[in-house]
């Protein structure tokens, strides 16, 4: 009898004018371009930490696309495309061993194929969250 681990819990979801910021905190590796590029959006300070209405849902969608680690995500309510991925796909190995990908993929989980336009996966294997590298391995000290 093979074990299935239990479901991860679903993302928060933060709804706003023409946009709805989805946040996976399994997946955030706290590279902070989302508190850097929009403070006013993104504050870790308050809660809720994520008001998508305190700029225009371009520029939350911008700032989103920067996160590294695709914790973070958004669906365009206002008519306007969801995230475009980048073409061509760039994969790049970082020296903690944590493998940076972006563009059209699909990624093999424990809990099926996932649709990803970012992702940081686990290079050293010792990551409590499969395939996602979640810095508990070899790379905490890189972090």
């Amino acid at each position: 009898m093979t074990s299935q681990p239990p479901p991860r819990p679903a993302a928060k979801s933060y709804d706003g004018e023409g946009i709805v910021v989805g946040f996976d905190a399994h997946r955030c590796l706290h590279a902070a371009e989302c508190v850097r590029g929009l403070p006013t959006v993104f504050d870790v300070g308050r809660r809720p930490w994520v008001q998508p209405d305190n700029a225009p849902a371009d520029e939350v969608a911008e700032v989103i696309h920067r996160c590294p680690s695709g914790a973070l995500q958004y669906h365009r309510t206002d008519g306007m495309p969801d995230e475009v991925p980048d073409v061509p796909t760039h994969v790049s190995l970082h020296a903690d061993g944590v493998l940076h990908l972006r563009g059209d993929l699909e990624v093999a989980t424990p809990y099926g194929p996932r649709h990803e336009t970012r992702v940081m996966l686990c290079g050293c294997g010792a990551t409590a969250n499969t395939p996602y590298c979640d810095h508990s391995g070899p790379c905490a000290g890189h972090g």
